[in-house]
């Protein structure tokens, strides 16, 4: 009897669920995916972005408010660094030093010298460049996601009612919603291109393909809810030219293969990833490496330079800063890429953080971590810069061509300028770069005797130095 009850009643759930799934894969079928194919937007992701900035700007107010009636400080005033910092010259600093004593009649080695490498030293410790480039973008405001401002203490009950909507919203609404598209746009690439990758080499392969990669892109691009704006689109990379951008995240490729199609460059990955490795491969030139390749830079030179040769194959995409960046800044662009010879497209890529952190920290989070992370959040809005395309100039070396490409991309994303090597949250400071600090001493005086006391000078602010940095590290 009790068995009786059930079924009809088990038949009942099945009918719903089946409906269920049939109204939600009709409205994204309709609705996101047909658009993206096409590349047409209804101005829905829009209208939501704008919704959240009014809601982001009253639980400021509403914070502020509540802070001013407890006559609280609600948050710091908000600053890029935490000690100001004079943009002076070495040259400068050390003889603002020495005004205060006796001109010397040519210049000499002074021992007041060493208060200006202890200051600056002191400075890095305490907020150096490099360190707060590989962690979270601060906010302004609280943008009601799980990460707050770190300046933000007090939270009303409003708003802790309002974030736990929000909570629900993005866990029960939007990521469902997104790892749906995110499967549909990755199954679509591997479908699409092994598919394509029968067919013989011509036009009509290439042209189907490019037609692929960017529907999928695009899919995957509302998997993010992503609104991008791109910038001076007849600056496009073409074919035979090497497309260099600011490196953020994951996604930067995403982003500009939504609105163009590229050759990839990287190394052979086994599991999902080289499913989609080799299925792209089938269909498009793009550029593995074997994992004993890689450091091999003749080999990847020849193998860069071989593609760029080859007018009909698509714009190679590289992030010479060869990790990621918080956002804020650009740091070294490595030589690598620069020394081939060809046309240089160079790309800004500026993400918004009032609607989530777009920064990989891949030292703390995995790939799968972060998407999921990604597709939680609010959203992702960027804008996306194309610059005129640049060419080595006649008596300029790959490191220069390189660091001009780089100040070109900062100036138009409003980002810092670094040189430092992104690479050092992984490695020690190499040698050079202290050996740099001790020539740009000896530059400040002449002579041989002058650069002798200069470098051993610079050996004894450095043992200073590192003392500093033991007793504060204890």
């Amino acid at each position: 009897l009790f068995l009786s009850y059930l079924f009809p009643f088990d038949g009942l759930l099945c009918m719903l669920l089946g409906i269920s799934f049939t109204l939600w894969f009709t409205l994204l079928l309709i609705f996101i995916i047909v658009p993206a194919v096409f590349g047409v937007s209804f101005g829905i992701r829009r209208l939501y972005m704008k919704s959240l900035l009014k809601i982001f700007e009253w639980a400021t107010l509403r914070m502020e408010r509540g802070a001013r009636e407890k006559n609280q400080q609600l948050y710091k005033p908000y600053s890029n660094g935490i000690i100001a910092k004079e943009l002076v010259s070495l040259e400068q600093e050390i003889q603002e030093v020495r005004r205060s004593g006796i001109p010397a009649p040519e210049p000499e080695f002074d021992m007041s010298d060493i208060f200006s490498f202890c200051r600056r030293g002191v400075e890095s410790i305490v907020d150096d460049e490099v360190t707060k480039r590989f962690t979270a973008e601060e906010l302004e405001s609280w943008n009601l996601l799980t990460r707050s401002n770190y300046n933000f203490h007090h939270i009303s009950t409003r708003l802790t009612v309002l974030w736990g909507v929000g909570v629900l919203v993005r866990y029960a609404i939007l990521l469902p919603l997104r790892v749906t598209l995110a499967f549909t746009g990755v199954g679509l690439l591997v479908v699409l291109t092994s598919l394509i990758g029968l067919l013989p080499n011509g036009w009509v392969k290439s042209s189907l393909s490019e037609k692929a990669h960017l529907m999928c892109y695009r899919i995957c691009v509302r998997a993010l809810t992503a609104i991008i704006t791109y910038h001076d689109s007849e600056n496009k990379p073409k074919n035979g030219g090497i497309c260099v951008a600011n490196h953020t995240s994951p996604i930067d490729v995403i982003i500009l293969a939504s609105d163009g199609c590229y050759a990839m460059v990287g190394q052979v990955h086994g599991g999902l990833m080289g499913v989609i490795q080799r299925a792209m491969l089938k269909a498009c030139p793009h550029i593995w490496f074997e994992r004993s390749e890689v450091k091999d830079r003749h080999l990847v030179a020849k193998r860069l330079s071989d593609h760029v040769a080859d007018k009909t194959k698509l714009p190679i995409l590289i992030f010479p800063e060869g990790t990621c960046i918080n956002n804020t800044s650009v740091m070294m662009f490595k030589k690598g890429s620069f020394e081939i010879g060809c046309t240089v497209y160079p790309v800004a890529i500026k993400y918004d953080p009032r609607f989530g952190d777009a920064f990989w920290n891949s030292s703390k989070f995995g790939m799968v971590n972060y998407l999921l992370h990604m597709m939680s959040s609010w959203g992702v809005v960027c804008s996306v810069w194309y610059l005129p395309p640049m060419r080595r100039e006649e008596g300029e070396d790959a490191v220069q061509f390189a660091n001009r490409v780089k100040a070109a991309i900062a100036r138009k994303g409003g980002l810092a300028d670094l040189l430092w090597d992104g690479g050092l949250k992984r490695e020690k400071v190499k040698k050079v770069f202290k050996e740099e600090q001790q020539k740009m001493y000896s530059k400040v005086l002449v002579g041989t005797a002058a650069c002798f006391w200069a470098f051993t000078h610079c050996a004894l602010s450095e043992t200073i130095l590192c003392t500093l940095l033991h007793d504060k590290s204890r």
